[in-house]
């Protein structure tokens, strides 16, 4: 898959995947690597910037597998700022939509 266009995803797929269960980062990679390959080297970062800007909180826990894990959770804003994403995502995947089945139609 092209780089560039998995990461003008991957903020809108670590926002869904955050807001249906909290997770650490481990096991968000593997979620997300489950469908996208990603590299941790880039999903920390955008986690960093996300909690900075105020869309998401952390808390640690207690691990039974070793040292208590930094838990990701969407925020109040996260949670807005997920749902501004939905629709422009939709927006945008509809009209490549269009590009993809419209314009090719005539080759």
């Amino acid at each position: 898959m092209n780089v560039q266009m998995k990461k003008g995803a991957l903020e809108l797929c670590v926002l869904i995947v955050i807001s249906n269960k909290d997770q650490y980062g481990y096991e968000l990679a593997q979620n997300i690597s489950n469908k996208i390959q990603v590299a941790e080297g880039t999903l920390y970062p955008l986690l960093r910037r996300l909690t900075k800007e105020g869309y998401l909180e952390t808390y640690k826990a207690k691990s039974k597998e070793g040292p208590p894990r930094k838990y990701y959770s969407l925020s109040e804003d996260g949670e807005a700022y997920l749902a501004e994403l939905m629709e422009d995502w939709a927006v945008f995947s509809d009209a490549v939509d269009y590009f993809i089945k419209e314009m090719r139609s005539d080759e």
